[in-house]
């Protein structure tokens, strides 16, 4: 008799949690999701979309995402060690302390490769670290001025008229009073900013 309640009372039980398991997969693994997704694209379709960029309507990139912009006409953003590809797969930062001589090993490299710009500008510290995620889309004020001179000359343009781009893309504190002046990487390497030669 005994026996025969616990039975009775185990498969109560484990009915019980493969309803709930139902439910819940139901109500947060299906209907939360739909209704977030939903007020997303009614309250700010950009953005929940991944603020794409389209040129001649075909998709380039992600204000979000940075990407390996390699060729002097460009301003190159921050170093990833996702690598040269920018693949935002395994984004992250790369645990890697300040004495780590992998880390030190690969800003010595960067700092070396910089030095050869020769833009009368200190290396700022954003052009030979990573962002925490891998993946910063955006520069510093201050890196995007060190990149002006070798831009504006493979452009064939001045450094004004360049300064004068980057000052167009520019954003300000967040608040001023957050963060510091950033340029999005994407919107500013875009070809029609740029006066003709």
């Amino acid at each position: 008799m005994i026996s025969q309640k616990r039975r009775y009372h185990s498969a109560k039980t484990v009915n019980i949690a493969v309803r709930f398991t139902i439910v819940t997969t139901i109500v947060l693994g299906l209907i939360y999701r739909l209704l977030v997704t939903g007020l997303s694209q009614l309250i700010s379709p950009r953005q929940a979309n991944g603020r794409l960029v389209e040129k001649n309507g075909q998709i380039i990139g992600s204000r979000l995402i940075a990407q390996g912009f390699t060729v002097d006409i460009y301003f190159h953003p921050r170093p990833s060690p996702a690598g040269a590809g920018y693949d935002p797969t395994p984004s992250g930062g790369s645990n890697l302390g300040p004495t780590n001589k992998q880390l030190v090993d690969r800003v010595k490299q960067d700092v070396a490769k910089l030095q050869h710009e020769d833009s009368g500008t200190p290396i700022p510290a954003g052009m030979v670290t990573n962002s925490g995620w891998r993946l910063d889309p955006e520069l510093s004020s201050a890196s995007a001025e060190f990149q002006i001179a070798r831009v504006a000359k493979a452009r064939g343009i001045s450094g004004d008229a360049l300064r004068a781009v980057v000052a167009r893309h520019t954003a300000a504190r967040q608040l001023g009073v957050w963060g510091e002046a950033r340029v999005n990487m994407l919107q500013l390497n875009l070809d029609e900013n740029y006066p003709a030669k």
